[in-house]
């Protein structure tokens, strides 16, 4: 596909400034937020929104409640505590700290960076793709140290090409290891149907045991993958085993797939009992690993750099 077939373009969402990434060709277009953590705000095909709003942009900025596709980092989901130990480091997190959001059992959840205003954007383009490239170096902020006493860089690099949205994050360490357990939230809908009758298909072996917390207890039971109606079913589960298919959200004469490219081993799939939406998350590690460390948590050597990345695609269904 030519260069004139995508398009990069600014604009303006509640006073805030945005880079919607489109293909013309695919009539799909994603549009983010540099400087409100560089949150995905808008992913649009032929004219309908693929994402939930919730509480939008301005609950958001106000209270971290995600929406849209967040960023999670430097942990995804919750903490079972505020406490954690890497590298020789003792940790403790201030529950007050504005920084930290808390789930309804008062633990902290989402990391640190929702809504950051401490996003660079360090490129755009539209040759051959669509594409945006942002940037924030995670150790020139005394605060951010505090509750993530390692230095390093973050890059997220997003495009779009074709029919499919492709977001790739980068963590390049300074002088000393970083843990790493970030993930997404994507908020997925399909409009003009309901819910009851959306088909998913969760490329999954495994399901992670929770204890009351929702925090993984280290064991888990074997589930088979299967492509089915959501219907009246919720999930609020945590995934391991990975097959190489994407998951899959389907229904309205539309098929939302989403893969998991690189780094990340696990997922949450979320959605509560008559939510309008479902979340396939990816994680780099499973929750509640910054705190419990071991062989799930991957670590960037001094000077190394990790890197992750998902795709969601659409298509047309009958």
């Amino acid at each position: 596909m030519s260069a004139s077939r995508h398009t990069v373009s600014r604009g303006q969402l509640n006073r805030h400034a945005t880079v919607t990434l489109s293909s013309l060709g695919a009539d799909l277009h994603a549009t983010f937020v540099p400087e409100a953590g560089m949150v995905g705000c808008s992913l649009r095909h032929g004219g309908e929104e693929l994402l939930d709003m919730r509480g939008g942009l301005e609950d958001y900025l106000r209270s971290g409640a995600t929406f849209g596709i967040p960023l999670l980092y430097p942990w995804a989901n919750r903490l079972s505590g505020f406490e954690y130990t890497f590298g020789g480091a003792d940790v403790r997190l201030d529950r007050a700290s504005p920084l930290i959001q808390l789930e309804q059992n008062g633990l902290p959840i989402h990391g640190l960076l929702a809504a950051s205003p401490q996003w660079r954007v360090s490129n755009t383009s539209a040759d051959g793709a669509a594409s945006l490239a942002a940037e924030l170096d995670f150790g020139a902020h005394p605060q951010l140290l505090e509750a993530f006493p390692f230095p390093h860089r973050l890059r997220m690099d997003v495009s779009v090409i074709e029919s499919s949205l492709e977001i790739r994050t980068t963590v390049v360490a300074a002088g000393i290891g970083v843990p790493v357990s970030f993930g997404f939230h994507p908020y997925l809908r399909l409009p003009g149907t309901s819910r009851e009758r959306w088909e998913i298909e969760l490329p999954v072996r495994r399901r992670l045991e929770l204890d009351a917390h929702m925090i993984p207890t280290g064991g888990a039971e074997p589930v088979v993958p299967e492509r089915a109606p959501l219907g009246e079913r919720s999930f609020d589960d945590g995934f391991a085993g990975m097959e190489p298919q994407p998951f899959v959200l389907a229904g309205g004469g539309r098929e939302l797939s989403v893969t998991f490219l690189e780094g990340y081993p696990y997922a949450q799939v979320y959605s509560p009992p008559g939510a309008p939406f479902i979340c396939y998350e990816p994680m780099t590690a499973p929750t509640n690993a910054l705190v419990e460390g071991g062989p799930a948590l991957p670590v960037v050597p001094p000077g190394g750099r990790f890197s992750a990345a998902f795709r969601i695609a659409v298509a047309e269904a009958s």
